[in-house]
């Protein structure tokens, strides 16, 4: 018995009435036009001066959040856990962990939340939980116990071999021999993160209940961790082997047979019957590293009734500034096949920070600009990780006795782990940034006696002023809130430009960006997209005095220049 238990228990009918509606609709989803923001707790604020960040310290900070105009937050897992993967490895889903403070101190983050009209999205953990979790305890007490499948237990080939070669995403064999029961069970990740058994239909239900229980405490969605490891497949056939080795000394494989099986698009939209009990229109965001826009799309379902936003790492994983290629993949999001809504990000806790990746380390505060243009002015739901608004960088151990993230204490030195872009938030020139009086969890970048909320906030000109105006002029714009997309200048390599306007065209917004580390002149086409005998003016630009806008909708750039104009007529 293993992996195929609970198979028969899954013929139940999935309902599809859920109400939704596509661009051309008339109802309107408040995700549509939100900007997220996701908050790393242990870094984002302390308010008892343990060194970790907390739930008190997130409540402390909305009113900075509100101001730079953040629509909702993302809180990355803050239940009880070990902390073998930094929350990531769940032993209670009903619970606060209390390194973070209290269930109390949890509904006062949502009261304080709401009041400023800040929504708040839950991390759900859902292929994994903790082996310290009761359910697990339970599961590996012995074969005969009522929670054994609802796991993925399995014998091994013979003495001492795993029932096949696949990996773990953190190296090594994905199979741990237990030695009670005699029999392996499957972890795509870490060894203490054993895979649910998803198959098994009372598991389903008691993870749904997890979702209900945040739902009635005021939570507004679910970002849906790893959702497309949920299944593998049942017939434990062997991975493909891939030419070279990983960091961890592995052989490289294809996850073919353990990543993105079409059975999670059943779960999917019993997910999305779940939120749709709950007024306020809850969100479903999936974290989806799909290999293209095809696999990406399949994720908003056949009707539109699996999840929302599905995020898009084909655009936050480009790492580089091309500008044929940003037209390529904005280009691919915008006409997906299921006319879903797009949404995009730069950064987030599990990949270095975008002004190390796309920066070219002299202009990189430009580089920085640009990308918040990118995000904020495409037909898009955005969203950005804490400390992009100030321009933070990645800051990784200089030394394996520092690193924190097991990644990279087991992949040193060729992975040196997530630790360099999760350190503190840097909010101001005092001792810790102004994160902690006591000793940070992760020690606080020199870069913060620079960089920092406090002195940026003072500078009209800082990446945090521009991310302001732009979030402003996003809210308040009608093309930037809910107009069409349109590419301009398609052949230039180095210019990405585009068109956002309303259907009715009295609302017509221009956007260009020089990719580019050289000054250019280019004509804008726009006369060929219908505003022939009309003028730009300018709304925004980057550098402040480096963009100028000339006769016949020709405009100058500086290097790495970003134009945000209005079309007039004469």
């Amino acid at each position: 018995m293993g992996i195929l238990v609970g198979v028969r228990r899954l013929n139940r009918s999935v309902k599809t009435n859920i109400s939704v509606r596509g661009r051309d609709g008339s109802r309107d989803h408040w995700w549509e036009h939100a900007v997220f923001y996701e908050v790393y707790p242990r870094s984002f604020q302390d308010s008892n001066d343990d060194g970790v960040g907390d739930l008190n310290g997130i409540t402390s900070r909305l009113a900075y959040l509100n101001e730079l105009g953040i629509d909702a937050i993302w809180l990355t897992p803050i239940y009880p856990s070990p902390g073998v993967d930094f929350g990531y490895d769940i032993s209670d889903y009903k619970a606060i962990d209390p390194e973070f403070g209290t269930m109390e101190d949890f509904d006062r983050l949502i009261g304080e939340a709401k009041r400023r009209k800040i929504r708040v999205i839950m991390d759900f953990v859902a292929n994994h939980t903790s082996d310290r979790h009761p359910w697990f305890e339970e599961s590996r007490s012995s074969r005969g116990n009522a929670k054994r499948h609802w796991y993925v237990w399995h014998d091994g080939k013979g003495p001492g071999e795993p029932p096949n070669n696949w990996q773990s995403w953190f190296g090594h064999s994905a199979w741990k021999f237990d030695e009670k029961t005699g029999q392996y069970y499957y972890h795509f990740f870490y060894p203490q993160q054993p895979d649910l058994n998803w198959r098994n239909r009372d598991v389903r239900e008691a993870m749904f209940d997890v979702l209900r229980f945040w739902l009635h405490r005021g939570v507004d969605g679910f970002r849906l961790d790893a959702v497309t490891r949920l299944f593998e497949d049942p017939h434990l056939k062997d991975d493909p082997i891939l030419p070279g080795v990983n960091a961890y000394g592995d052989p490289n494989i294809a996850h073919k047979h353990t990543d993105n099986l079409p059975a999670m698009h059943e779960v999917l939209r019993e997910f999305r019957e779940v939120i749709s009990e709950f007024p306020g229109d809850p969100v479903l965001i999936s974290e989806s590293d799909e290999p293209n826009i095809s696999e990406l799309t399949k994720l908003y379902g056949a009707h539109h009734d699996e999840v929302q936003l599905p995020m898009d790492f084909q655009v936050a994983d480009l790492n580089k500034m091309s500008a044929s290629a940003f037209r390529e993949l904005f280009g691919e999001v915008e006409h997906n096949a299921a006319t879903g809504q797009p949404f995009i990000f730069f950064s987030n806790h599990d990949q270095p920070r975008q002004w190390d990746r796309y920066g070219d380390g002299v202009h990189n505060e430009l580089i920085a600009k640009q990308l918040a243009v990118l995000l904020m002015t495409t037909r898009v739901t955005p969203q950005m990780y804490y400390g992009e608004e100030i321009g933070m960088c990645t800051t990784p151990p200089t030394r394996k006795e520092e690193v924190r993230d097991p990644i990279g204490k087991l992949g040193w030195p060729k992975e040196k782990g997530r630790d360099g872009e999760r350190t503190p938030m840097q909010w101001d020139t005092s001792r810790n940034a102004g994160f902690t009086a006591g000793k940070p969890w992760l020690p606080v970048p020199e870069s913060a006696r620079e960089c920092n909320v406090s002195m940026e906030e003072k500078n009209p000109h800082s990446v945090l002023n521009f991310y302001k105006k732009l979030i402003s002029l996003r809210r308040s714009n009608p093309a930037l809130r809910g107009g069409k997309y349109g590419a301009l200048n398609e052949n230039d390599e180095k210019l990405f430009s585009y068109l956002r306007r309303t259907e009715d065209g009295e609302h017509v917004i221009v956007v260009a960006l020089n990719m580019s580390p050289e000054r250019r002149t280019v004509k804008l086409e726009i006369e060929s997209a219908g505003y022939a005998g009309t003028r730009l003016r300018t709304i925004l630009a980057s550098p402040r005095d480096g963009v100028k806008i000339k006769v016949g909708h020709e405009v100058e750039l500086e290097s790495y220049g970003a134009l945000v104009a209005e079309i007039e007529r004469r």
